[in-house]
């Protein structure tokens, strides 16, 4: 094979690939859906990515977000504090390291049953987050 006839050209790179967490837009919830925070890191509708949805979910003590499924796979990977997820009936006890999988429309939620707040890495499968359709029990 000739060398010659090989594009090497690297594929150009997009803006905004790597991001700080403290730099992206809180959004608070304080209703039926639960009371905490989250910080939506990769999504298509605000970067110039596809497939994976991620973020950073923070839940005060006795915070928590409610039962509910959406269509979407996703992932936990829990950062610091304790908690309980209930994931389809069954609930599990969390704690830094804990990682959970979620298989899409499965009623899942998260609650924080220690005294620091619970944070946790989410990724979900799917392009923006405004592609997720939330159906709250």
């Amino acid at each position: 094979m000739c060398t010659d006839d090989v594009q090497n050209d690297p594929a150009p790179v997009p803006e905004n690939l790597v991001l700080q967490e403290n730099d992206r837009q809180i959004t608070s919830w304080n209703d039926q859906r639960g009371r905490l925070t989250f910080r939506t890191l990769f999504s298509a509708d605000s970067t110039a990515t596809e497939y994976l949805v991620t973020g950073v979910a923070e839940l005060p003590e006795g915070g928590s977000l409610a039962l509910h499924r959406h269509e979407q796979a996703e992932t936990y990977y829990v950062l610091s504090g304790a908690g309980v997820v209930s994931l389809g009936g069954t609930e599990y006890h969390v704690r830094p390291g804990s990682s959970v999988f979620i298989p899409g429309s499965t009623e899942h939620g998260i609650r924080n049953t220690g005294t620091l707040t619970l944070r946790f890495f989410y990724v979900l499968a799917a392009d923006a987050f405004t592609d997720i359709d939330y159906v709250f029990s």
